[in-house]
């Protein structure tokens, strides 16, 4: 195995970090919304071919 070697940030990577860290998360909403759909449908076509 290599040795690690370890640098301090520069502020270039800090602004990246930041960058990123405002940009990467999950689109929770959307994923949420996507299921109830789904689920929607699905109660809907069950609902329907009961009655």
């Amino acid at each position: 195995m290599h040795d690690m070697h370890f640098k301090p940030l520069t502020d270039k990577d800090r602004k990246r970090n930041q960058y990123l860290e405002q940009i990467n998360h999950a689109p929770y909403f959307g994923i949420f919304m996507v299921i109830m759909v789904l689920f929607l449908l699905f109660t809907t076509a069950v609902l329907m071919g009961v009655f």
